[in-house]
């Protein structure tokens, strides 16, 4: 688990899950211009019960520094480098704003380029099991 202490008259602590910052990232990554979809590192992780982080993967070493990996398919016509360093910059302030855990690096391995007449997947479609996306 990743840990955020937070000292207000010795209420305790806050721990927050890895599968709320991966939920944080997946939500900022798909907002972004020029991403077409989020991807899986390996099939087995399509396979897996939990795939609602697809293409996010939270690490923290032993020194409680929190790196980010995101893997994504892009649209084409889009300057990589700029949209790579777009998904930096927006996944460690949204991670901030909303935990204020201080993301230590942002990975994009950009794993493909989505020629430009496909169809871009529905928001929704990027999350399987997204039931917090649902508006009921």
């Amino acid at each position: 688990m990743i840990m955020k202490d937070v000292q207000v008259e010795n209420l305790g602590a806050v721990v927050i899950s890895p599968r709320v910052i991966e939920t944080i990232v997946s939500i900022t990554t798909s907002n972004i211009d020029g991403l077409y979809s989020l991807r899986n590192k390996s099939f087995s992780d399509f396979l897996g019960k939990n795939s609602e982080g697809r293409g996010v993967y939270i690490s923290q070493d032993e020194d409680g520094l929190v790196d980010v990996d995101v893997y994504v398919f892009l649209s084409f016509g889009v300057n990589v480098p700029s949209v790579a360093m777009n998904i930096q910059k927006e996944i460690k302030e949204a991670v901030f704003n909303m935990t204020g855990i201080e993301i230590n690096d942002v990975n994009v391995h950009v794993s493909g380029i989505v020629p430009a007449k496909t169809p871009k997947p529905k928001h929704t479609d990027l999350f399987d099991g997204g039931d917090f996306l649902d508006a009921e």
